[in-house]
């Protein structure tokens, strides 16, 4: 990749950093690779692609370090939890047989498995040795008559955030648009209904939570074209031109996408969350007045009030145990400020909010809901996090995965939110989950048990022997202190 297309992907028109101070995304530091490279981004943006071959041009190492991070979930084809990769090594370096293995790799894949499409990743060896995988990928697909989409996201270009808009760039340039979407049967349309067509960009089916929202959508007639890239198929990629607004989920990944998408198309978009019953209500209500039809926005509306308040009449069990519990939120991106109203509504107080991965808009929506007062945590360092969580005086801290062993360390209750977490906390039923692991969490006999002093930390011990109060010589019992390092009860002299 050119430096001039790094350059304007990190110009971002649509990103605040470029409105903010108009010089654009800012270019990562040597050394400042915490939180992956543009590999990885780009990698985990459009792994969840289900029905495609995504091959790694490099080291196998680079499959390995980030393959099926995400806890993503299909509900069809499993082709994408297979990790193929070209595994160059020091002689194909030496030799020049890059390209040459990756044209292989790119058959293999092909005849072994007959996916939709293949993706090329590219990583830094290839990258730095100068292999044309544009080339490659254009030979391929002409030789066998399927798309081979090159992506090119050597690590050493940027960060996560860089290979995330890498990604969505590879699919606006050889993907979307490719082709029109299947009419809806009329046997599936109910009568009196006009179906519409909407794109979730941003969304990526964690522990199977979209299936939370996708019952909504079908109620009120509104077909997902598509999601860029929860439970997603490489033929709905190609129609995602067609859908009348798109949803910006997370507009840390691919706003480029839903940017190009508007002017190409002239399709609208808005950032939403469906974290919460608050948010879920209003990302329905923005799609509704996008779309503008008068009947549709009206089924809305209903829909709304029906599902909230069977929720919430849910939820008045669950809130007396909730309600009041003091939260350390340390995440990043879309997932700083949605969680805060989701919280809200469970009548919890957040003390404080992580912003190290959020960008302007979402720093603005944690002022807007949590107050000027608010404290927002900038730091990753796990001696300030603990800080943190000690001054505020924190029952409970809800953090990304990698946070997990210093919460348990610290004896503190811990909720992953992050990509790597079990349960779907999306949408109203998403809400019910995320009360009930919240509940489960805080109120585990766990935290009681560890707090205790450990048993072998009490001020006195006596050793005996054979006989209680006699020493093995006869004599009186031995008293001794553990502030003195005495040895334990029985153990050798």
């Amino acid at each position: 990749m050119k430096a001039a297309d790094i350059a304007e992907l990190l110009n971002e028109p649509a990103c605040t950093h470029n409105k903010k101070e108009k010089s654009g995304c800012s270019r990562p530091t040597p050394g400042a690779s915490a939180g992956g490279c543009a590999f990885d981004g780009a990698q985990i943006a459009l792994l969840p692609i289900a029905d495609v071959a995504h091959v790694v041009h490099g080291p196998i190492a680079c499959s390995g370090n980030s393959w099926d991070n995400r806890g993503t979930a299909s509900s069809g084809p499993t082709l994408y939890k297979i990790g193929m990769t070209t595994d160059l090594s020091e002689q194909d370096v030496i030799m020049g047989r890059g390209e040459k293995r990756l044209f292989h790799a790119i058959k293999q894949a092909v005849d072994t498995h007959s996916p939709a499409a293949v993706f090329v990743y590219n990583t830094c060896v290839p990258a730095l040795i100068g292999d044309d995988i544009d080339a490659v990928c254009k030979a391929a697909s002409e030789r066998w008559n399927i798309a081979v989409v090159p992506i090119d996201c050597a690590g050493f270009y940027g960060t996560k955030n860089l290979g995330n808009r890498i990604a969505g760039e590879a699919m606006v340039k050889h993907v979307i648009g490719t082709r029109e979407p299947e009419p809806v049967p009329p046997e599936l349309v109910p009568p009196g209904i006009r179906i519409h067509n909407i794109n979730l960009i941003g969304e990526y089916n964690i522990a199977g939570e979209l299936w939370y929202l996708t019952p909504l959508f079908d109620e009120l007639g509104i077909r997902i074209l598509c999601t860029l890239s929860g439970d997603a198929r490489f033929h709905e990629v190609q129609t995602m031109h067609r859908a009348e607004v798109s949803m910006l989920v997370c507009a840390k990944a691919m706003i480029n996408v839903a940017r190009k998408m508007e002017e190409r198309y002239g399709i609208p978009w808005f950032e939403g969350s469906f974290y919460g019953i608050t948010d879920t209500s209003a990302a329905l209500r923005d799609i509704a007045r996008l779309i503008n039809d008068p009947d549709l926005i009206a089924r809305t509306e209903a829909l709304i009030a029906r599902e909230e308040a069977r929720v919430r009449a849910e939820l008045d069990v669950w809130r007396p145990r909730l309600e009041g519990k003091r939260v350390l939120l340390f995440t990043g991106g879309v997932k700083s400020w949605s969680v805060v109203s989701a919280l809200q509504d469970l009548g919890m107080n957040v003390v404080a909010s992580g912003t190290k991965k959020s960008t302007e808009e979402d720093k603005a929506r944690i002022l807007e809901l949590m107050g000027d007062n608010t404290i927002m945590l900038n730091s990753e360092g796990a001696r300030d996090l603990l800080n943190a969580v000690y001054e505020l005086k924190a029952d409970i801290l809800i953090a990304g995965g990698r946070n997990l062993y210093t919460a348990l360390k610290a004896r503190l209750p811990f909720l992953d939110i992050n990509q790597e977490r079990e349960f779907g906390y999306a949408g109203y039923e998403g809400m019910k989950e995320l009360v009930r692991q919240l509940a489960l969490t805080l109120e585990s006999p766990v935290w009681e048990a560890v707090r205790k002093p450990a048993p072998w930390s009490q001020k006195a011990m006596v050793i005996a022997g054979p006989e209680m109060g006699d020493s093995p010589d006869g004599g009186d019992a031995v008293e001794t202190h553990d502030h003195d390092h005495a040895a334990p009860a029985g153990a050798a002299a």
